[in-house]
């Protein structure tokens, strides 16, 4: 009896001086998604609009109506490459990126064909801040979003490289815009996207349910849209005092950034923007880890 009352107390002891309890699984398994949009206001977007100051947000190009974000034209009489983005405020690294968008009307006037159906949203983006006045497009990686025209494929969740390269089938692509396997998206329907941003490793992109590209080693180009151009075609886009610097900064991989939404010229509307961030604790005693963490945040634990 002696001896089973002694066990009973080994037994409590050893427990009672167990670790900090870690969460029940069903936590740590639990997605913690991220609403970037709060489906009533612009409330932590940064708005930079090419020709105007940073949150100008010139002719009401981006308003909030039934909980969509809509880029608009209504005010405007022709579109005098007024090429705009709103900047999401907190830059990321690791992430699963998830949006709707829907092509809507007709383009404004002024805008080039190629911006027919044409938008996108900007991965591993300089800050709004760091935007030149009269620049036209942040460097970053775009996943390009594209309409169809009735007239053939035309694929959407493409990768378009204003600044950068991407590395495909282990070779640097200097190819601006490279194509994606996606099918082509008629009308004004909405489309589900879903971007797979894993710092400076790779990026993968899928459209309702299926993958349609991978890249690799997201990095500065050298050129803007030409890396044969060089400088001048930095000047184009009025990169005017940052552009030896980008140049200087050439096979740098990007490994974070901002996430920016598109203007450029054909309405658009976004709905649904979600972001389940992957960096974080990854020490299972800590009471916030997370099973699908992948890039390790030690200073975010807590115990």
């Amino acid at each position: 009896m002696k001896d089973q009352l002694l066990l009973s107390l080994l037994v409590l002891a050893l427990y009672s001086c167990s670790s900090a309890p870690t969460a029940p699984a069903s936590d740590v398994d639990q997605e913690n998604w991220i609403d970037l949009f709060n489906g009533q206001d612009l409330t932590n977007w940064d708005i930079k609009i090419a020709g105007y100051p940073l949150n100008e947000n010139y002719n009401e190009t981006f308003v909030v109506e039934d909980s969509m974000i809509r880029i608009q034209y209504d005010r405007y009489e022709t579109f005098d490459d007024a090429f705009g983005h709103m900047y999401y405020k907190t830059p990321y690294s690791h992430y699963r990126l998830q949006f709707d968008y829907r092509f809507v009307g007709e383009q404004l006037a002024g805008g080039a064909s190629w911006n027919v159906r044409n938008s996108g949203i900007m991965l591993h983006s300089q800050s709004a801040t760091s935007n030149e006045f009269g620049q036209g497009f942040p460097v970053s990686v775009e996943l390009q979003l594209l309409g169809g025209l009735n007239e053939g494929p035309r694929t959407t969740a493409n990768v378009c490289t204003p600044g950068t390269a991407v590395v495909m089938a282990d070779t640097v692509n200097y190819t601006h815009c490279i194509s994606s396997s996606s099918q082509t998206y008629h009308g004004d329907q909405w489309v589900h996207v879903e971007a797979i941003v894993m710092g400076g490793d790779y990026m993968t992109f899928i459209v309702e349910g299926d993958t349609v590209l991978n890249f690799q080693k997201p990095q500065i180009g050298g050129g803007f849209i030409s890396r044969e151009r060089g400088g001048k075609d930095w000047d184009e886009f009025q990169i005017i005092k940052d552009k030896e610097k980008w140049i200087g900064e050439e096979g740098k991989i990007l490994t974070e950034g901002y996430i920016a939404l598109q203007a450029e010229s054909h309405p658009i509307d976004f709905k649904n923007i979600k972001l389940l961030d992957l960096c974080g604790c990854m020490d299972e005693q800590a009471t916030n880890y997370r099973s699908y963490y992948v890039k390790n945040k030690p200073e975010s634990c807590v115990y």
